[in-house]
């Protein structure tokens, strides 16, 4: 009986703890970078895991303030958009809402479902960020925007958006 009581309840605490902390800027990525962390936000055994939503028809994610082969200078304020899906934090899985996440020298893209690594190359907006202070290298990048769910899964090609950028030495 403890056990059935004590899952949800240590689920329901997890979930409100990673989103109840602020940033001292809004464009923070939404925690610091555990490089062993990729399970985060979901639930423990036992707790019914909630399908992927579908994409909304005619969704996308795209760079509001860059195009492919940009030059830019580092740092770099990177905006992000969206258009039909509602940006949303991460935690409970709401149809038609995901957050972003930024691929930096990575994949296209991840298969729908798959959840997103938190890593260096891997950034998560998990509180609805839609700005961003991109620091990078001088040289050519590969850069991805990648929607994802409450549960930090992927909502695969459909709604990512690829282009690559050169920084100015």
């Amino acid at each position: 009986m403890k056990i059935k009581f004590l899952l949800p309840v240590a689920c329901i605490a997890i979930l409100a703890a990673c989103n109840s902390s602020s940033d001292k800027k809004e464009n923070k990525e939404d925690s610091a970078m555990n490089k062993t962390d990729t399970m985060h936000h979901m639930p423990g055994p036992g707790v019914n895991i909630p399908d992927l939503p579908q994409v909304p028809e005619g969704a996308k994610v795209f760079f509001k303030n860059l195009e492919d082969d940009a030059k830019i200078s580092s740092p770099f304020k990177l905006e992000m958009g969206t258009e039909v899906i509602r940006i949303d934090t991460a935690g409970p899985v709401v149809a038609g809402s995901g957050h972003h996440h930024l691929f930096i020298d990575a994949e296209d893209s991840l298969a729908a479902g798959t959840v997103v690594p938190k890593d260096s190359a891997h950034i998560h907006f998990g509180k609805g960020q839609t700005e961003y202070e991109l620091n990078l290298t001088p040289g050519k990048h590969k850069l991805t925007l990648q929607m994802a769910d409450g549960l930090h899964r992927s909502y695969g090609s459909k709604l990512a958006a690829t282009i690559t950028v050169k920084v100015k030495k």
